[in-house]
């Protein structure tokens, strides 16, 4: 069972006074590449959730947003010291009636100093911390599901190609046996005509064939190139993440394709390895986004 590193998942709680959301969602990455978005009341939080995020995705870019939302009468407003915005207006006022400028925006000015607007730091106790960890794992389950369900279709995707891959494979054993009657009428009217036909050494001919023939032998090819596709259908099944395994195993199947190619020497061999190329490479793109 493959998953996708493509994830989604998202969950909220409501205490009655407040409302947490969690939002996890990632894209696919060769690390896990883990960027966090929280309200400053979390910031002592956000290690142990860093935790809990790299030992349950382990790869992918990783996004996790954390939004809270109060009701009502529960908002704090900001406070200004009035003291500190009367100190600013005055010297404001000072220096603009010095240099005879107009002074309609002073006091917005003045507001926008520093220290003038206080907010009072939000924080969060052991009992809205529970609840808010209780979502976190609710959205990460969801998230996890997503991966999962993903990783199905992904799955089926793959196996569909490598099953046109084999069926490939099988019909290229059955173009094989035609290439030996081809090529000895090749070569035999290629020497009549260079030579004559009376001139050929009919022993010697056949030995230069049989050299020739064995040059282009592709038994080990197929052998290989079988159990590799097998190979890789077998680490499909496996529970643990295998996306980077199973990339190798596609590399090692495109080198057996590609020898398959160079000893074809047929036209119709070459167009069922031009099919496996095909397929190896759309495999090969959906494994970018296997986790």
């Amino acid at each position: 069972m493959i998953k996708s590193m493509t994830g989604y998942g998202i969950a909220t709680s409501d205490s009655g006074n407040v409302k947490y959301t969690v939002e996890i969602k990632s894209l696919n990455s060769k690390f896990l590449e883990l960027s966090l978005r929280l309200p400053k009341m979390f910031s002592e939080k956000e290690f142990q959730l860093r935790n809990d995020c790299s030992k349950q995705i382990e790869r992918g870019k990783v996004n996790l947003s954390i939004n809270v939302e109060q009701a009502g009468s529960n908002v704090k407003a900001a406070g200004i010291d009035r003291d500190l915005l009367k100190h600013y207006f005055n010297q404001l006022k000072n220096v603009s009636d010095e240099l005879n400028e107009p002074g309609g925006n002073l006091l917005q000015l003045a507001l926008s100093l520093p220290e003038v607007v206080k907010y009072e730091e939000d924080t969060i106790n052991e009992e809205e911390w529970k609840l808010v960890e209780k979502t976190f794992q609710q959205a990460l389950s969801a998230f996890q599901k997503f991966r999962s369900d993903e990783g199905e279709v992904l799955e089926q995707d793959i196996k569909q190609r490598i099953g046109i891959i084999l069926k490939n494979l099988e019909l290229v054993e059955v173009e094989e046996p035609k290439r030996v009657p081809a090529i000895r009428e090749r070569l035999n009217q290629f020497l009549s005509e260079a030579v004559g036909a009376e001139s050929i050494d009919k022993n010697r001919f056949e030995q230069e064939l049989i050299y020739y023939i064995d040059k282009l032998d592709i038994t080990e090819e197929k052998i290989r190139l079988k159990s590799h596709c097998e190979y890789f259908l077998e680490t499909l099944k496996n529970a643990d993440a295998n996306g980077k395994k199973l990339g190798f195993i596609s590399q090692e199947i495109g080198r057996e394709i590609n020898t398959l190619g160079s000893k074809a020497n047929d036209a119709n061999m070459q167009k069922l390895v031009v099919g496996m190329k095909e397929e190896l490479e759309k495999i090969k793109e959906q494994l970018l986004n296997v986790l």
